[in-house]
């Protein structure tokens, strides 16, 4: 049976800027997603690159005194050599500027133009050179471009089109007979809105008159390529097209990564292009958001980008990469800052993770000198067992889904469950008694495979960790049991009589020189007599409760209100989809809210909150943690009950 095959691409990085922490976050999701689908065992082609042609690097260039090739060379390279840091493993890095993409550019255009879809006419439009494009009325506001917050110029001249109207039913269409052509579900809804009125004609061409650096158009060498329709070609060029095996091979299964900035012009130009050209659509299309630094946009002009090399240097390739898929839920925005990051090393990373590891190899070492010991038949550990399997096939789930921080969290339930196991059986305890010498060989190999299982998923998200514990766990990478799901996703394949190894700390703390303080008192509150009665609220009758509808709702995406610290905009299925404003913030983290099952009132009248339309309310109880301090805890439902559900 022939492997399933997938062609993972980032979007190519406009040269105008140096690489900064959203080029780092996109192109990490894309190596890690590559490396997940490598082991499920597909047959993965991984592409990213530069975009170098357009009004903007002429600008750059000329601001240095430098010449467009000159410029574009330098940037390129800066991004070519970042990725190494980040353990980025890409197939192809492609430029614009290309031969073979050249050609393929001029290929596509002439098709097109052959067909009958593009035509030369005279426009009048608002043109945003930060944009590169024409921007019609609608997308301004306050008569500036929303994006780049500049009137746009009003130009008149003659270019060529394309009949990108033509294809719009036929693109509308497609994304609703593929739910998954654009994900997650809130950018296919936002693309299909835009797509409710008619669609322009997009010009292709700028005169060569006025913009000299870009692809010559093959029919009319005073013209050449708007930038746009030149630079999302390059998916096609970097595996072959058009007559190349690789195309043949992997075009099917091509999956798009973009930040939400570039939706419009890879949910609606790029398949009309391909429509046009006579080309089968791409599989999908995923749509991440941006990053905040320290919640506030990154901005060149607010001097807070953040550059890649300096967070390996500071933190560490790995514990990059960790932080960014566990602290981003996939679509929505996320915030950045030191503190966050220093947080999960020393917590998940470092105390979970790193505590686990380091107790268990030391335990062996100690206690069976390095040699991994044989269990005992005996069925005893059953719960470690069914945790792990449980783990697992989270795991594929949520990768394949691009929701990272679920698949995450599945594998850290699995961590805590296992330093939880060393808690239960004390080895230590066990070590002291000669009868339980067989018990103790068991407890010690089943954290030896829980490990193994551990540096299985973490390969595609942490590979330079997964390859220290495999080391320390004297398990060769090359081996079959780590390969693939299929060939490792299996409990008890580590092999007894294994010599393991000290590696050292997988992640020392990051010390944070900051004071410890003294615990909170617990405020004290007088004794209830049992006599007292139960203090309750105003009384309803049940005809007045039975007005309150109560539903089960699923919440599907979180994220923090950028001017509250309390409150979360959650949207939740009860069955539809409607949006819920709550003060969760100072209780959850957004990311670990989705998926949850919960309760809210469906029918509280909707009001609006920071300027955001409630529509519920979502019960919680109120807690108090160990240290007394005030906390809210989701009511939630378990088991697979449907979003909707009617509570009686």
């Amino acid at each position: 049976m022939s492997k399933k095959t997938t062609y993972i691409t980032t979007p190519i990085y406009y040269v105008n800027a140096q690489p900064h922490l959203g080029h780092a976050y996109s192109t990490v999701v894309a190596d890690t997603y590559s490396r997940f689908c490598k082991l499920r065992g597909d047959d993965v082609r991984f592409q990213t690159g530069t975009d170098e042609h357009g009004d903007k690097i002429v600008e750059a260039a000329a601001q240095e005194n430098i010449e467009p090739r000159q410029y574009v060379d330098r940037i390129a390279t800066m991004f070519k050599d970042t990725w190494p840091l980040l353990d980025i493993d890409y197939d192809r890095f492609i430029r614009t500027t290309d031969e073979d993409h050249v050609a393929v550019v001029k290929h596509i255009l002439q098709t097109v133009y052959d067909g009958g879809d593009i035509y030369f006419d005279e426009y009048s439009g608002l043109y945003c050179t930060g944009c590169e494009r024409f921007l019609i009325e609608r997308e301004l506001v306050d008569g500036k471009c929303s994006d780049h917050l500049v009137a746009p110029k009003e130009i008149t001249e003659q270019n060529y089109f394309f009949r990108m109207s033509k294809y719009q039913q036929q693109l509308i269409d497609h994304i609703r007979n593929n739910p998954d052509f654009v994900t997650p579900e809130r950018y296919r809804n936002e693309v299909l809105s835009f797509l409710s009125d008619p669609l322009d004609d997009l010009c292709i061409s700028r005169p060569a008159s006025r913009l000299n650096w870009g692809i010559r158009l093959p029919f009319d060498g005073n013209y050449v390529t708007y930038v746009w329709f030149d630079a999302l070609i390059n998916y096609l060029t970097g595996i072959g097209f058009p007559e190349g095996e690789q195309f043949e091979h992997y075009w099917s299964g091509a999956e798009h990564l973009i930040a939400k900035d570039i939706l419009k012009p890879h949910a609606i130009y790029w398949p009309t292009m391909l429509m046009a050209a006579g080309v089968p659509l791409y599989k999908k299309l995923h749509v991440h958001g941006y990053w905040n630094v320290d919640e506030t946009k990154m901005s060149k002009s607010l001097g807070n980008v953040i550059k890649p090399a300096q967070l390996v240097q500071d933190y560490g390739a790995d514990a990059f990469r960790y932080f960014c898929l566990r602290e981003m839920s996939f679509g929505l925005d996320a915030s950045f800052s030191s503190a966050a990051i220093v947080a999960r090393n020393n917590a998940d990373l470092a105390n979970d993770l790193g505590n686990l590891f380091s107790r268990s190899v030391s335990m062996i070492d100690k206690y069976c000198q390095s040699i991994l010991p044989a269990p005992d038949k005996a069925d005893q550990d059953n719960d470690l067992r069914h945790a792990a399997a449980e783990m697992i096939s989270a795991y594929r789930i949520h990768m394949g889904e691009f929701k990272f921080h679920q698949g995450l969290q599945s594998v850290w339930e699995f961590v805590g469950a296992a330093n939880r196991y060393i808690v239960r059986n004390e080895p230590w305890s066990l070590a002291k008694d000669e009868n339980k010498t067989a018990r103790l060989q068991t407890v010690l190999y089943n954290l030896g495979e829980s490990l193994r299982l551990l540096a299985l998923l973490l390969k595609p998200v942490m590979p330079q960790t997964a390859l220290k514990m495999m080391k320390g766990l004297g398990i060769d990478s090359g081996s079959v049991v780590m390969q693939t799901l299929e060939q490792g996703g299996s409990w008890g394949l580590s092999v007894p009589g294994t010599k393991l190894s000290k590696v050292g700390n997988l992640f020392p703390r990051i010390d944070t020189k900051t004071q410890t303080k003294g615990p909170k008192k617990v405020p004290q509150h007088p004794k209830k007599s049992k006599t007292d009665p139960p203090k309750t609220g105003p009384q309803i009758s049940f005809d007045q409760f039975k007005e309150i509808d109560l539903r089960v709702a699923k919440i599907v995406a979180a994220e923090a209100l950028p001017k509250s610290k309390k409150l979360l905009k959650l949207s939740v299925l009860a069955p539809e989809e409607r949006t819920i404003v709550s003060g969760l913030a100072g209780s959850y983290r957004p990311e670990d809210l989705v998926g949850q099952s919960v309760i809210i009132v469906a029918n509280l009248k909707a009001a609006k909150l920071m300027g955001v339309l409630s529509e519920g309310m979502v019960l919680t109880a109120e807690l108090k943690d160990d240290e007394g301090n005030d906390r809210l805890a989701l009511v939630t439902v378990p088991g697979p009950v449907k979003a909707g559900t009617k509570l009686a």
